[in-house]
C-alpha cells in the first residue's frame, strides 16, 4: 500500500498539517511514543500573531532583532503574514483562547516583543490546549510506539521510512509524500524542558543521507527552568510569568539582570540565560523567580496550572520565589528546507516545525513565534504538495532496506556521557578547547557496535558541535568564551 502522505510526528507542526489534507487522502501519521509526547503538548507561555496589518512589520523587526538578524529575512516575512490568517482559522474550528474582561482575544507580552501579541489558552496551558484540539480534529489513523530509523531516500525522492513498532520488529511504509514533523534535540542535553521522546534521530538520518543541516550550533536555552527536581527534564516557568511581572533575583533579593541588559527580565532569551549563568559562576549564588508583585488571585487564574504544580512541590505561590537555572529549550536550527517547507532538492519531503530550519528564527528564536512556525509553515508544505500532486512508483526504489538493532547493552553509559558531554561543551557558554574534546570523543563513541537510536543521537550532537566550532565568533545563542 502507498499512502498519499506520511507524516513523521503529531505535534502541533504535524498535525495541523493533516487537518489540511483533504479528507479523501490516505494518510498515516506515526509518533514515536504517544500522540501527547511531544513538546507542542508542554509549551506554556503562547502564540505570537501579528495584531493587524500595522503590526506586520513591527512582529517581523521584532523577530530579526531576537535572531540577531541571522534570519532568512523572506521566512520571517512570510510567518507574519501568514499568522492571524492561520489563528483566526483555529478560532472558526472552534479553538478557544482566553479572553479578557472584554469578552476579546486576551493578548499578552513576553521578552523582545514591542507590544503585547502573544494568545494563550486555560492561562499557561497553550500548547496543551492547541494539540488537544488538533488530536479532536485529526480524522486520520494515528500509530504511536512507532520510532522512525530510516528514510527510504534515492535520487531526489523520499519513498518512506522504515520504522520500529517493538523493540525487535521493524515495518517498512511508503508514501508519495514525506513530512518529517519530529521535533527538535532536546534529550541529546543533559538538562533541559522537552518531551523525552525528542532527541533528534531524524536529524541523524539526514546526515547520514547527505540531507543538508542549518544552524545546527543555534541552540536555545530557556532561562527559568524549576530547579528543584532530580529528572533531566525540567518544568518549564514560562516567559509569560516574566512578561507580566515576575522578577529575577539572587538570594539577597537583587534584580541583578539590569546589569547585563538595560531590559532586565524581558531581555531577548539568551542574553537572559546567559546573564544568569554568568551571575551564578560569579557570585555562586542561588538564582530564584519572585511573584512578588502579583496578586494571589490574579495569578491562579493566569497560571493556574504553573501554580498547581509547584503546590504540589511545596511553594505557596506568588508569596515564596522559586529557585531556577536555565536549560535547553529549543533548536533554532535543523533540516534545511526552502520557502515552501521543502527539503532542499526533493521533490516530495517536507519539514515543519522544530525539526526544520528555514533560517526564520536565526540566531534567537523570538519567543511564541514556535507554536506560529508550526501553523504556518504546515499550512504551506499541504498547499506545496496539493499543488504539485508528486506520486512515487515504489518499484523504482531499487536500494536494499536495511534492518537495524534498536538497542545495545552498550548504549546505556554513552547515552549518558553523551547528555553529560552536550551539556558541559554545546551549552550556554562554550569555548574551542571544549567543543574540540567533546568532538573527538563524539567520533570515538561513533566507531562503536551502537545501537541504531543512539548512532544517530551522536551524529545529530556531532553536527552540532561541527557547526559550533565553525562559527568561531559569538553570535545569539551561540556565545564562545575564550579559553
Amino acid at each position: 500500500m502507498v499512502y498519499d502522505y506520511l507524516i513523521i510526528g503529531a505535534g502541533l507542526a504535524g498535525l495541523n498539517a493533516a487537518r489540511l489534507i483533504p479528507k479523501h487522502k490516505k494518510v498515516l501519521i506515526i509518533c514515536k511514543k504517544s500522540p501527547w509526547e511531544c513538546n507542542t503538548f508542554y509549551a506554556q507561555g503562547g502564540v505570537a500573531t501579528a495584531l493587524n496589518e500595522a503590526d506586520i512589520p513591527v512582529h517581523i523587526n521584532d523577530t530579526l532583532i531576537a535572531g540577531v538578524h541571522h534570519n532568512n529575512v523572506k521566512a520571517v516575512e512570510i510567518l507574519s503574514r501568514n499568522s492571524r490568517a492561520c489563528i483566526d482559522d483555529l478560532i472558526k474550528e472552534g479553538l478557544e483562547f482566553d479572553l479578557n474582561a472584554q469578552d476579546k482575544l486576551a493578548f499578552t507580552k513576553e521578552a523582545a516583543h514591542s507590544i503585547p501579541r502573544i494568545l494563550h489558552a486555560d492561562g499557561d496551558a497553550t500548547g496543551r490546549m492547541m494539540h488537544v484540539f488538533l488530536l479532536e480534529k485529526c480524522h486520520h489513523p494515528i500509530i504511536t510506539d512507532a520510532v522512525v530509523n530510516d528514510l527510504l531516500i534515492q535520487d531526489g525522492i523520499c519513498y518512506g521510512a522504515k520504522y520500529y513498532d517493538s523493540e525487535t520488529s521493524e515495518k517498512v511504509v511508503y508514501a508519495n509524500n514525506v513530512i518529517i514533523a519530529s521535533g527538535g534535540i532536546g534529550s541529546i542535553y543533559k538538562y533541559h524542558t522537552n518531551s523525552p521522546a525528542v532527541a533528534g534521530e531524524l536529524q541523524g538520518i539526514c546526515l547520514e543521507k547527505n540531507i543538508e543541516l542549518k544552524d545546527m550550533e543555534m541552540m536555545q536555552f530557556h532561562p527559568t527552568v524549576f530547579k528543584g527536581t532530580s529528572y533531566a527534564r525540567k518544568p518549564l516557568l514560562s516567559e509569560a510569568l516574566r512578561g507580566e511581572g515576575a522578577y529575577v533575583v539572587d538570594e539577597d533579593n537583587k534584580r541583578f539582570l539590569f546589569d547585563y541588559h538595560k531590559d532586565g527580565e524581558l531581555a531577548p532569551r539568551d542574553v537572559v540565560s546567559r546573564s544568569i549563568f554568568d551571575y551564578n559562576e560569579k557570585t555562586n549564588k542561588q538564582i530564584y523567580l519572585s511573584f512578588e508583585s502579583f496578586d494571589k488571585e490574579f495569578f491562579q487564574k493566569r497560571f493556574p496550572n504553573i501554580y498547581a504544580n509547584l503546590h504540589e512541590l511545596g511553594y505557596e505561590l506568588p508569596f515564596e520565589r522559586v529557585p531556577i537555572s536555565p536549560a535547553f529549550h529549543y533548536a533554532m536550527g535543523g533540516i534545511k528546507i526552502d520557502l515552501n517547507s521543502k527539503v532542499v532538492s526533493f521533490k516530495n519531503l517536507y519539514a515543519i516545525g522544530e525539526v526544520s530550519c528555514s533560517g526564520l528564527h536565526g540566531a534567537n528564536r523570538l519567543a511564541s513565534n514556535s507554536l506560529l512556525e508550526g501553523l504556518v509553515f504546515s499550512k504551506i508544505a499541504i498547499e506545496d504538495s496539493l499543488k504539485n500532486n508528486f506520486k512515487i512508483s515504489q518499484k523504482k526504489y531499487t536500494k536494499n532496506v536495511k534492518f537495524y538493532v534498536r538497542n545495545k547493552d552498550i548504549d546505556k553509559k554513552i547515552k549518558n556521557n553523551l547528555r553529560k558531554i552536550m551539556w558541559e561543551s554545546a551549552s550556554i557558554s562554550r569555548n574551542k578547547t571544549d567543543l574540540s574534546k567533546s568532538l573527538q570523543l563524539i567520533d570515538n563513541y561513533l566507531t562503536y557496535d551502537l545501537g541504531r537510536l543512539l548512532f544517530l543521537r551522536l551524529l545529530t550532537a556531532k553536527s552540532i558541535l561541527e557547526s559550533a566550532l565553525k562559527r568561531e565568533k559569538s553570535l545569539g545563542a551561540h556565545y564562545i568564551k575564550e579559553n
